[in-house]
């Protein structure tokens, strides 16, 4: 029996560039918000707040992110050749987007301090980023080894 919704389809293929562009956005989304709350302070202190930041967004990227882009890309491994669009993540993804989207809302219409604030977001935005990559490089890897 068919499905009275179509599902968009694409070769599984493109849900790496997807997950990557996705991954990316949002990382930059994050950095651009956090460098906005910072354009009242003088070289050495943003320097140091992006420094933080950097930092910060490396042990994020090797303590958490990588494990989750691995498992992403794992799982689109395991996906059949043509696939919903929608299957770059899995559902439980979508349920942890909400919540980090949500508590992005919050943490910036907080009282926190912004300058402190726009240490985790460029953190946040550094380790996506980073992520990205990995989605990046099984595209074209994939694509690659197509061609051959």
């Amino acid at each position: 029996m068919n499905s009275p919704i179509p599902k968009p389809s694409v070769p599984r293929r493109w849900l790496y560039a997807i997950a990557g562009l996705i991954w990316s956005i949002a990382g930059f989304i994050l950095i651009e918000r956090a460098y906005g709350w910072l354009d009242d302070l003088e070289t050495g202190q943003l320097i140091i707040v992006l420094s933080l930041g950097a930092g910060l967004s490396l042990i994020f990227y090797f303590f958490g992110f990588i494990k989750i882009a691995r498992k992403n890309l794992n799982r689109i491994n395991s996906l059949p050749e043509s696939v919903c669009i929608f299957a770059f993540t899995a559902w439980k993804g979508y349920l942890i987007i909400a919540f980090m989207v949500t508590a992005g809302i919050l943490l910036r219409n907080s009282s926190f301090p912004k300058h402190y604030l726009s240490v985790l977001y460029v953190a946040m935005g550094g380790s996506l980023l980073m992520g990205s990559s990995l989605f990046y490089m099984k595209f074209f890897n994939h694509n690659s080894k197509r061609k051959s």
